[in-house]
C-alpha cells in the first residue's frame, strides 16, 4: 500500500489540471496537498486583480511551490486581460519593430502582471516561424516568417520573462508555424524533411534554450520524418531525441493540453494520451481546461498502472517529477523587477503600426468592425477600435450579410473605417471592403496576420500586427479617435 500511495503521488507530480471558477474547490487544494504539481488558470479563472491574488495564494496554502500557469502571451492570447484584451502588443507587432530590448521590456511586464498575480509559469512565448500565412491557430503569435527574426525575439522573450522569476514555457515544439489545421480540433501534418525542421522551425528553441528557458511546450503536431504516424507530443525521437541530445534542452518538457484532439484522440483518451507523452519523455502533462477530480485520479491512475506493467520505467516517471520539482523550487517566489509603466503596450504598438496613404482629416468616421471568429487559443477576447473618447459611432456588421449601400448611406457625409481580421482571408470580407471602397472614402485597418491585398480606392490601409487593446489604442489614436 505505502508502495502505492508512493507511486500516486509520483503520477500526480507530473500533473497540471485546472478548475472552473474564481475560487479553488476543495478537491483542487486536496490535491495538491497530494502532490499535485499545480494548476493552469484559464480566463474563467481571472477575476479582479486582488481576487486573482487571493486564488493564488489558496493555492499556495496547499501548497507553497505548486506550480500556477497560465497562458499569457500579450497581444490576441490573454488569460489577464480576458475581459478587455491585452495592454500590450503581441509577438507579430514586437516582431516588426525588431527591438530586442523592446520585447524584453514587455514581456518583462507581462512577467511582472504574472508575478503580482502569484502567478509562476507562462505558457510562452509562441516561438513557431509562421511560415504559412494562412495558419489558423498561430498567425499573430509568432514574431514573424523569418527564423533569424523568431530566433532574437524568442531569446529576447524568455529573457524578459525569467527576470521576473516567473518561468518561460517556448512552444510548440518542433515548431506549429507550417501547419493549415488546428491541433485543438485535428492532427495536423507538416511534411518536411529533418534539415528543413533544423533550417526553419528549430533555431528559435535553440536561441531559447541559450537563452536559459526553463520550460519548452510539444506540439500535437505529426511531422512524420521525424515523429512518424504520432503527434510530436508522443514521440521519443522529437522529445528526447531532438529536444534532449541534439539540442542539449535540460528543463521541463510540458505538453500541450492532452484534451486537444491533436492528442486525445490519436491516444484513444486523456488519460492514454499523459501515459504515451510520459513514455516518449514528457515530464510536466498539462490535461486542459476541463478538469475534475475524477479526470486527474484516472490519470494518475493509469500512469501508476503504466509503471507497474513495465510501460513506463519507474525510473523515466522519477525523472519526470524530479525536473518538474526542479522547476517548482525555481519559480516558488516570482517578483516584478521592473516598473509597471501602463504606457509602454500602445507605445510599443504605435511603433508596430503600419499606415500606408493619408489618414489626416477624418473627423468622427462611421467605424464599421466586421464580426470575426477566433480560434480556441484566443478565446472571445474583446478587439477592435476602444475606446471612442470623442464619441465616434460603431457599427458591428457580418461581412457575407453587409451592404454595402446601406452602410454608405449610414455613414452620409462622413469617411468610414473599416476594422477587420484577416479581411483577405474571406471573400465576402473581401468584396465588402473592395465595393466600399469604390463607392466612398474608406480606410481599412488590418488587425489580423497581414497580406499584400490591398482593395483598390481605399484612401488609407493600416496594419496593427495584433488585435490587442494596446493595438487597438494605437490604431485609434493614429486615426485622431
Amino acid at each position: 500500500m505505502a508502495i502505492d500511495h508512493g507511486l500516486r503521488r509520483l503520477a500526480l507530480g507530473t500533473l497540471l489540471a485546472a478548475f472552473p471558477g474564481e475560487e479553488a474547490p476543495g478537491w483542487a487544494l486536496d490535491l495538491l496537498g497530494d502532490g499535485l504539481a499545480g494548476h493552469t488558470l484559464f480566463g474563467t479563472n481571472v477575476g479582479a486583480p486582488a481576487r486573482l491574488a487571493a486564488l493564488t495564494a489558496t493555492l499556495r496554502s496547499a501548497r507553497p511551490d505548486a506550480l500556477i500557469a497560465i497562458d499569457e502571451e500579450g497581444g490576441d492570447v490573454t488569460r489577464l486581460g480576458h475581459r478587455t484584451g491585452s495592454p500590450y502588443p503581441g509577438n507579430a507587432a514586437l516582431g516588426v519593430v525588431d527591438d530586442q530590448e523592446l520585447t524584453t521590456r514587455v514581456y518583462a511586464a507581462v512577467g511582472g502582471d504574472l508575478a503580482d498575480a502569484g502567478i509562476n509559469l507562462d505558457l510562452a512565448p509562441t516561438v513557431d516561424v509562421n511560415t504559412a500565412d494562412d495558419n489558423p491557430i498561430i498567425g499573430t503569435r509568432s514574431f514573424g516568417a523569418s527564423p533569424g527574426l523568431v530566433a532574437r525575439h524568442a531569446a529576447a522573450a524568455v529573457r524578459g520573462l525569467q527576470s521576473a522569476g516567473v518561468a518561460a514555457c517556448a512552444k510548440h515544439f518542433p515548431g506549429h508555424g507550417a501547419t493549415l489545421a488546428d491541433s485543438h480540433l485535428e492532427l495536423p501534418t507538416v511534411e518536411a524533411p529533418l534539415d528543413v525542421l533544423r533550417e526553419r522551425d528549430l533555431p528559435p528553441f535553440a536561441a531559447a534554450i541559450g537563452a536559459g528557458v526553463q520550460a519548452i511546450m510539444t506540439a500535437h503536431i505529426r511531422v512524420p520524418a521525424v515523429t512518424g504516424d504520432d503527434p510530436a507530443t508522443f514521440s521519443a525521437a522529437a522529445l528526447t531525441g531532438l529536444a534532449r541530445r541534439e539540442y542539449g534542452f535540460e528543463g521541463v518538457l510540458v505538453t500541450d493540453a492532452l484534451e486537444m484532439k491533436g492528442a486525445a484522440l490519436a491516444a484513444g483518451g486523456i488519460a492514454p494520451a499523459a501515459v504515451r507523452a510520459l513514455a516518449a519523455g514528457a515530464d510536466l502533462l498539462c490535461v486542459g481546461a476541463r478538469v475534475d477530480r475524477e479526470l486527474v485520479e484516472a490519470i494518475a491512475g493509469e500512469i501508476v498502472a503504466a509503471v507497474r506493467d513495465g510501460g513506463v520505467p519507474l525510473a523515466r516517471l522519477e525523472e519526470a517529477f524530479g525536473r518538474t520539482a526542479k522547476l517548482a523550487t525555481w519559480s516558488a517566489t516570482p517578483a516584478r523587477t521592473s516598473d509597471h509603466d501602463e504606457a509602454l503596450g500602445v507605445s510599443a504598438a504605435r511603433r508596430a503600426l503600419r499606415v500606408e496613404g493619408s489618414v489626416a482629416g477624418l473627423g468622427a468616421p462611421l467605424v464599421v468592425q466586421v464580426v470575426a471568429g477566433h480560434s480556441i487559443a484566443e478565446g472571445r477576447v474583446p478587439w477592435g477600435l476602444r475606446p471612442h473618447p470623442n464619441g465616434t459611432p460603431q457599427v458591428e456588421v457580418v461581412a457575407a450579410e453587409a451592404s454595402v449601400a446601406e452602410l454608405v448611406a449610414l455613414a452620409g457625409e462622413r469617411p468610414i473605417v473599416l476594422v477587420g481580421r484577416r479581411l483577405h482571408q474571406s471573400p465576402a470580407g473581401r468584396a465588402l471592403a473592395e465595393g466600399l471602397a469604390a463607392a466612398h472614402p474608406v480606410v481599412i485597418v488590418e488587425m489580423g496576420w497581414p497580406s499584400s491585398w490591398r482593395p483598390a480606392g481605399a484612401r488609407a490601409f493600416l496594419t496593427t500586427y495584433g488585435a490587442s487593446l494596446a493595438n487597438g489604442r494605437a490604431a485609434a489614436s493614429a486615426l485622431g479617435l
